[in-house]
Parts: C-alpha cells; sequence; structure tokens
C-alpha cells in the first residue's frame, strides 16, 4: 500500500511541476528581451513564485534557519551546499531570495521548456570538456562583478556514499578567493527523505529543511589557503549534518 502511495504521490508531484511550469512560461518569456542579467534575475523572481505554489501543492514545507545572523545580509555570497537529491535544486529557489545564479549540469538545458529558464537562471558546465569548464567559470566570476551571487554544489554530484558528505573540489573555493567573495554553507537535511536520488518514483510529503550556517570570510586568503578553507567549509557542513535529527 505504501509503494502504491509513493507511486501515485510521485506521479502527481512531476505532473504538477510541468503543470506549474507551463503556467508561468508566459511570464518568463520577456526574459529574452532583458538579456542574461536582467532577464535571469526576472526568471529566477518567478521561479521563486513557482516554489512557493509547487511546495504547498505537494504537501512540503521548507523550514529555514540560520547558525547566525538572520536574516540574510545584504552582501552577496557564494553559496555552497550538500547534494544528495533532486530536491536540492527546487530548494535553491524556495530558500534563497535574491538575484542568484547557480551552476548547473549543461545537459539539463534540453529538457523542453524547463530549458529555457534553465539557460538564463543558472551558468551551464559541461565537466567533460576541459575548456568549457573554464568558460563557466569565467561567467561564474562575471555574475559576481555585476553583485549577484552564486551557488555551487562542491561535491559536484549526488553523494551515494555512506559519509555526509563527499569530497569537495575546489573551484568554488578558487572563485571565493579570487574574487574575495565570502562563502556561506547550507546544509539540506531532509532532501533524500523527500526524494531519494535511485527513482523519482520516491517523493514523499513532509518537512524539507534549510540551515544556513555561518558565512566564512575569505578576505586577505590566497590560493595557497585553498585547502584549509576547503577543510574548514567541509568540517562546518560535516558536523551540522551529524548534529542535524
Amino acid at each position: 500500500m505504501r509503494t502504491i502511495f509513493s507511486f501515485l504521490y510521485s506521479v502527481y508531484a512531476m505532473l504538477l511541476f510541468v503543470l506549474l511550469l507551463l503556467i508561468i512560461f508566459p511570464f518568463v518569456l520577456p526574459a529574452a528581451f532583458l538579456g542574461k542579467l536582467k532577464g535571469g534575475n526576472w526568471i529566477y523572481r518567478v521561479c521563486c513564485f513557482w516554489a512557493d505554489a509547487w511546495f504547498l501543492l505537494i504537501g512540503m514545507w521548507a523550514p529555514i534557519s540560520w547558525r547566525s545572523r538572520q536574516p540574510l545580509p545584504a552582501e552577496q555570497f557564494i553559496f555552497v551546499a550538500n547534494h544528495i537529491s533532486y530536491m536540492d535544486v527546487p530548494m535553491i529557489v524556495k530558500c534563497i531570495r535574491r538575484p542568484l545564479r547557480a551552476l548547473g549540469k549543461a545537459e539539463l538545458a534540453k529538457v523542453p521548456i524547463f530549458g529555457f529558464l534553465y539557460r538564463y537562471a543558472a551558468i551551464l558546465v559541461d565537466r567533460s570538456d576541459p575548456e568549457k569548464r573554464k568558460k563557466s567559470v569565467v561567467q561564474l566570476k562575471s555574475v559576481l562583478r555585476n553583485g549577484i551571487s552564486i551557488f555551487i554544489f562542491p561535491e559536484g554530484t549526488f553523494n551515494m556514499g555512506n559519509t555526509p558528505l563527499k569530497d569537495f573540489y575546489d573551484g568554488a573555493f578558487r572563485i571565493a578567493i579570487e574574487t574575495q567573495t565570502p562563502l556561506y554553507p547550507v546544509i539540506f537535511p531532509d532532501t533524500l527523505q523527500r526524494l531519494h536520488y535511485r527513482s523519482i518514483f520516491s517523493f514523499t510529503p513532509g518537512k524539507c529543511r534549510a540551515i544556513f550556517l555561518e558565512p566564512v570570510p575569505v578576505s586577505g586568503l590566497t590560493i595557497d589557503d585553498l585547502p584549509a578553507l576547503k577543510e574548514k567549509v567541509y568540517r562546518m557542513m560535516e558536523q551540522a549534518l551529524v548534529d542535524s535529527p
């Protein structure tokens, strides 16, 4: 019985996902005439309304808590989070309400309708091509120079192991040091329970928290400090995940 409910609920959640995208699509078309920066900001704002509606209609709620000052301070950040579920991406627009670009897989831009939003609201990366990876880094730095925060999953892909986190890539921390932009770690401790990476038919309703940890300043750090910075953020996020019930 539980398996049948999960299947039916998952179909319902996915149909609503598509239906709401179709509803908001006319409102995001102006982005094509606003350019990458303004158009991307416009699409991100519209996607925030989409996330609110979708979470409400599928019976999920996303309480937000801060381990430090709240609400989020005005300055821009490089947000980093754990990555263990497809629900991690909707959680970005649900919980971060400021101009933002996430680093995402290039192949998702091929998905009809969703791909149009994705190309404007994310920085695409093809990890199989070194030149395209470099281009993505240039774009991320350009976004930061224009006063827009960025979001990176430092694990690169889903954590399918038995540890709270996979090893981190250097990218987010290198960009933070080179642009002198503070890092803001966040954890999503419930997304695996809401949607397991093994199957898109494993949706379950319920709580889906976002916990913002202490911002990590990088002022004055050099590239020699990268390993220590990466280790510091890793340990912060690892401990927070272990401590979260």
